[in-house]
């Protein structure tokens, strides 16, 4: 019990990215540029998307909503691990710690929902075109939002609370570059196993079952995109569910790697290369991803940067 009280007041220690790397400063310095491309590239769609009469559909309010997560998401993690390095610090307190775990936690789910609905727009615009714009109104785009950001947040709430419950003994040093939730949990000195069964559940939940149902919207999509007659209609169909398809693959795959394959097939060292690139990485090249492939995002934004 005194141990437990005393990881409350202290907190605990963040080993930070790959303890004992020779070549640190030069990676943090890549991810702070990282991040800087993040914030502005996310921020920069979500202003074009408002700003842009012709964005405003369903497809393009979802993508912002992706872009507010994806903001959010990096900036969990990236800052407090840069505010470290700089000050030549490692530690961060308990509560912080908590707060960390739901916030990523939180956000990782939303995402995993909101990719999910982004799927099935994409179904029903090319499946179902001439019923789109009734069953994809303003309100049923609103409640899809509502729906990604509340799910995330009642997951983490769930998640966070038992996760930190568990008392501490012993090390306080966090095996991560953040309170990940897994390398947290490895710090108590109870059983957790059956806890971690838990995590398995709600990762089939929240990955597993968002894959199938992200994969089956697209085997749909396929086949009737074989039945367009018109080459430049199928282009476009397969042009607009490329990008999003893209950013499925880039985040499902570290994410369901380390949450739904056990935790002893895979090192710690996996885990933080993973996480990276879920979780800095994949908002960076979102973005991108959408700007580049998207030919209606692509003539906005040109349309901008010749205005300016």
């Amino acid at each position: 019990m005194r141990s437990d009280n005393e990881t409350y007041v202290v907190g605990f220690t963040l080993l930070g990215l790959f303890p004992g790397t020779r070549h640190i400063s030069l990676l943090i310095c890549i991810i702070l540029l990282v991040y800087i491309v993040a914030v502005t590239g996310n921020t920069g769609l979500v202003l074009l998307l408002l700003l842009d009469s012709h964005l405003h559909s369903p497809m393009y309010f979802l993508l912002s909503q992706l872009s507010l997560m994806d903001i959010s998401l990096i900036s969990t993690t990236v800052p407090k691990m840069l505010t470290n390095f700089f000050s030549g610090t490692s530690d961060i307190s308990y509560i912080a710690c908590g707060i960390q775990i739901y916030f990523h936690s939180a956000l990782g789910g939303s995402e995993c929902i909101l990719l999910t609905l982004m799927s099935y727009d994409r179904y029903v615009a090319i499946c179902n075109p001439l019923r789109y714009v009734t069953i994809m109104n303003s309100e049923v785009c609103l409640q899809m939002a509502i729906v990604s950001w509340a799910g995330g947040a009642f997951n983490a709430l769930v998640q966070t609370t038992y996760t930190m419950h568990f008392p501490r003994c012993g090390s306080r040093e966090v095996h991560h570059f953040f309170c990940e939730l897994q390398a947290v949990l490895k710090l108590s000195c109870e059983d957790t196993s059956i806890y971690e069964k838990v995590v398995f559940i709600i990762g089939i939940v929240f990955l597993l079952t968002p894959f199938g149902l992200i994969l089956a919207s697209y085997i749909f999509i396929f086949l009737s995109v074989l039945h367009l007659n018109s080459t430049k209609a199928r282009n476009k169909a397969l042009a607009t569910c490329s990008s999003h398809m893209m950013v499925v693959f880039l985040y499902f795959g570290p994410t369901m790697f380390i949450y739904m394959i056990p935790s002893a097939l895979h090192t710690s060292e996996q885990d933080e290369s993973l996480s990276i690139f879920y979780t800095i990485l994949t908002p960076m090249l979102n973005p991108l991803i959408y700007s580049l492939r998207n030919k209606e995002v692509g003539e906005a934004l040109r349309k901008v940067l010749g205005k300016s």
